[in-house]
């Protein structure tokens, strides 16, 4: 009994959807990492269908399905730890929190005034740190 390819082929491309979707509409970390993995998933079952289709000798579809299954599992492993991390931190796993972290919770990206007076005051921090060690060893 041989299985046609539009069957895995389909399969996958709805476990594909569903982890896109997850990426894109979910805030949890956690749930965002679920989805990638369920679109790696996706790819997997692609490449060993067409591994089986085409009737490979070195059977490289599933040589490269065991490959990124080791990438994703290293991509998990890092991921939740950064995840734990930021929620150790925050208190919270949301991705919306974690922009602010980038950002700052008042900085506005386009907010060019904020960069020049920040570069300013930074400045004028550089010049005044030898005064200040010259007085200190003095």
């Amino acid at each position: 009994m041989h299985l046609h390819l539009a069957y895995p082929a389909v399969l996958a491309a709805l476990l594909f959807c569903v982890g896109l979707y997850g990426v894109l509409a979910r805030r949890n970390a956690i749930l965002v990492l679920m989805s990638v993995e369920l679109m790696l998933n996706a790819v997997n079952l692609n490449l060993v269908a067409f591994d089986v289709w085409l009737r490979d000798s070195l059977h490289a579809g599933q040589a490269l399905t065991l490959f990124t299954i080791a990438i994703a599992a290293a991509e998990i492993g890092i991921g939740l730890a950064i995840v734990l991390a930021v929620y150790r931190n925050r208190g919270s796993s949301a991705v919306d929190d974690l922009r602010d972290t980038a950002e700052g919770p008042d900085d506005d990206p386009g907010d060019s005034e904020a960069v020049n007076e920040t570069e300013a005051a930074d400045d004028t921090d550089a010049e005044a740190a030898p005064a200040q060690k010259a007085e200190a060893t003095a």
